[in-house]
């Protein structure tokens, strides 16, 4: 699909719009023609429109905040600008300022030369895949490059100061109100992201000892070599300082990476075990269900069983555990890459949300996290990535078939078997868990090579 310099398969990814930044699709004049296409796909009702912008910390999205609101603006709809704040944050305050949309400038956990778009509806909820090819096609086919307001009926660009405050009382109001977290003493790292500011503040206005790392956002160093891929250095602090409880929170918040007070990392899979029996026993778990990914480790599933409860699995991206919510009315699940999800609090991953969460349990329970953790025995697991040449139907390739076939029946009910193309790069991801460690490996790198020997690049 090309048009107005525009070359791509599909401008929306998994998880809106990434790239390089001032690099296709990752240019000024690209946001520009997003932030015409938005306006126009949302100002669907009588009166005056507002879309939301907000942004992590990067250089660049000084230049797409600007293109954005440009493109909005010429629809005549008015922006409101908010600043670096959390993404969980703009799906929020779109709900709490009435607008049209929010719109994130981040790209995650990637590094600072890229940056990306995310797009939440006026209900908080990330857009569905159809209307992201909706709004594609605006930006490419040129179909609404007519229509220009021209006089008072362009729109206005307003800056929200208040935006960090507001979204500050709301993830407060998840710990109950007769709890605090005096005398605990927490470790977290911002990444020298979005949550840079709020997330210290809300812990220490809730009582906690903060000691904070990546809070000193220069646009050059968000994500490197600190948040929730590096965890290592919230672990070192956590042991350094005998902290109760370390957080590690990537560029834009909207996950979080738990260490405990040995230093140990907690990931998705025990926390929403952990959540999960809290829930269960409060009655407050919607069908005694829990909506997780296939990468989900086999022991979360053996542990909600002993609750009674279940895991449905979705496909990996949080976008799809919560369309797996909204669609059976599920209230809980995520990602073993810290991505949770509990619908009665956000709409959407919320680090801060998931941290307090976890601080709430611990603080009625009186048990430290390494003890909570317990609730999940992980089942060996085994991720190996083999890059390809091509993208083929893998039950079409006869011998990586049946190699498929026969690790999966001999794993039976006591292990599982997971391959996949990845949905960002030329690759096929071979997941395996059971109970025995060398066989885990074993199945893993036979079927590892067998997709190599049929499908691997010669790179």
């Amino acid at each position: 699909m090309t048009r107005n310099g525009i070359t791509r398969e599909r401008l929306f990814g998994t998880d809106g719009i990434r790239g390089v930044a001032n690099i296709e699709p990752m240019t000024s004049e690209t946001a520009l023609r997003v932030g015409r296409a938005l306006a126009y796909m949302f100002r669907d009702r009588p009166g005056r429109h507002r879309i939301l912008i907000g942004k992590d910390t990067r250089l660049s999205g000084y230049m797409l905040e600007t293109a954005l609101a440009s493109g909005i603006c010429s629809m005549g709809v008015d922006v409101l600008l908010v600043g670096p704040i959390p993404t969980p944050g703009i799906a929020f305050l779109t709900r709490n300022l009435r607008a049209d949309a929010g719109v994130v400038i981040s790209a995650s956990h990637n590094p600072f030369p890229d940056n990306g778009i995310k797009v939440f509806s006026r209900d908080g909820f990330k857009l569905p895949d159809e209307t992201e090819d909706e709004i594609e096609s605006l930006v490419v086919d040129g179909k609404i490059d007519h229509l220009r307001p021209t006089a008072k009926t362009i729109g206005k660009a307003f800056r929200v100061d208040d935006a960090e405050g507001r979204y500050n009382v709301f993830t407060k109001a998840v710990l109950p109100r007769d709890l605090t977290l005096d005398g605990i003493k927490i470790v977290l790292d911002c990444a020298n992201g979005a949550a840079y500011q709020v997330a210290p503040e809300v812990l220490r206005e809730l009582g906690a000892e903060v000691i904070a790392l990546g809070i000193s956002p220069n646009g050059e160093n968000i994500n490197h070599d600190c948040g929730a891929l590096h965890p290592h250095h919230v672990q070192r602090l956590v042991r350094e300082h005998g902290a109760h409880f370390g957080v590690a929170l990537d560029g834009d918040a909207d996950r979080a990476i738990l260490v405990d007070e040995t230093g140990e990392i907690v990931d998705g899979d025990a926390v929403m075990a952990i959540v999960a029996e809290d829930l269960l026993g409060k009655d407050l778990l919607k069908k005694r269900t829990v909506v997780g990914t296939v990468m989900s480790n086999l022991g979360l599933e053996v542990a909600l069983k002993h609750m009674n409860a279940s895991l449905v699995r979705t496909a990996v991206g949080d976008r799809y555990v919560v369309e797996e919510m909204r669609r059976n009315d599920y209230n809980f699940g995520g990602e073993q890459s810290g991505h949770i999800v509990f619908l009665d609090a956000n709409t959407t991953g919320d680090g801060m949300i998931t941290c307090l969460l976890l601080l709430s349990i611990m603080v009625q329970r009186q048990r430290p996290l390494s003890e909570l953790r317990r609730i999940v025995q992980r089942y060996p697991q085994v991720l190996i990535n083999v890059k390809v040449r091509e993208r083929r139907d893998l039950s079409m390739v006869e011998p990586v078939a049946k190699t498929l076939h026969r690790v999966t029946s001999a794993l039976g009910e006591r292990g599982r078997l997971l391959v996949r193309y990845s949905g960002t790069e030329p690759l096929v991801r071979v997941m395996v868990e059971g109970e025995d460690p060398d066989t885990v490996k074993t199945y893993g790198e036979e079927v590892a090579e067998v997709v190599r020997l049929h499908l691997g690049s010669q790179d």
